[in-house]
């Protein structure tokens, strides 16, 4: 018996099921993402202990330093709660659940001209959500290429098991993990236009580029989910969210870590 569906075509559900990764076109309108630009406009001048340390430092060489990305800015910022609880976002996550979808994480990448991009890695060697796995939906508040950073994915290995990363190089990503591709499987990029986002599988193995340009930021807001039959997940997820924003707790998973640690020598956190 086929399962109704309430955003999804069955193509774009089997698309995601066979390549571990699906991209909907403009899920956040023009004034929604207007609102996020702002919001996270007004966190970039600001430094919130724990969650957005920039340096302020004119003559700071590293963009990543005065542009850190911000780590669960759902904690302190209604506006990122509200857009991690994103309707159309969890309408298409029950789709893929087949199961109400609960917020785990929220995230928003600035990446600005000349920044380093993340290495090749799996959502869920962090996340370690169980019995099932996480989902990240990637909105793309810029839009995403080649040049700019954008994501790089490899299709089919949203069923590849779960490894134990290697170091990755400094001179390219600012995360220290680094999850070698399947020999057979090719790295893609996944070209986006603002306002679209991407979906993909805890196990799929996908990453970005350096930002080669001089004046363009590649923003993203980014948030992970958990299926709501999970009853683990790592502490640095807790609480979940539900869809009306009432908080719920699981276990502990304590194999679960950070989403990335940053390298201490070039990039503190």
């Amino acid at each position: 018996m086929s399962i109704s569906l309430r955003a999804l075509s069955q193509e774009q559900k089997q698309q995601f099921q066979e390549q571990g990764y699906l991209i909907v076109k403009s899920l956040f309108t023009t004034e929604q993402l207007t609102e996020i630009e702002e919001t996270f406009e007004q966190i970039s001048h600001q430094t919130i202990p724990g969650y957005f340390e920039p340096s302020l430092e004119l003559e700071e060489t590293d963009p990543l330093k005065r542009y850190p990305r911000v780590m669960h800015p759902h904690r302190f910022n209604e506006t990122a709660k509200k857009y991690m609880l994103h309707a159309p976002v969890l309408d298409i996550l029950a789709d893929l659940y087949e199961e109400e979808a609960l917020a785990a994480q929220s995230m928003f990448y600035y990446k600005p001209p000349g920044s380093r991009g993340q290495a090749l890695h799996q959502d869920n060697f962090y996340l370690q959500v169980e019995p099932g796995n996480c989902i990240a939906a990637w909105t793309a508040v810029d839009a995403a290429n080649e040049e700019n950073g954008g994501l790089l994915i490899v299709p089919k290995t949203n069923d590849y098991d779960i490894v134990c990363p290697d170091l990755a190089d400094s001179n390219e990503s600012f995360t220290t993990h680094y999850v070698k591709p399947p020999k057979d499987e090719k790295v893609v990029p996944a070209i986006m236009d603002k306002g679209d986002v991407l979906f993909f599988n805890g196990n799929l193995i996908h990453g970005s580029y350096r930002n080669k340009t001089k004046d363009q930021f590649r923003r993203a807001f980014i948030c992970h989910y958990a299926n709501e039959s999970a009853s683990k997940i790592s502490h640095f997820y807790k609480p979940l969210y539900r869809a009306d924003g009432t908080p719920i707790e699981l276990e502990d998973n304590t194999d679960g870590g950070p989403c990335g640690v940053e390298f201490e020598n070039v990039y503190p956190h």
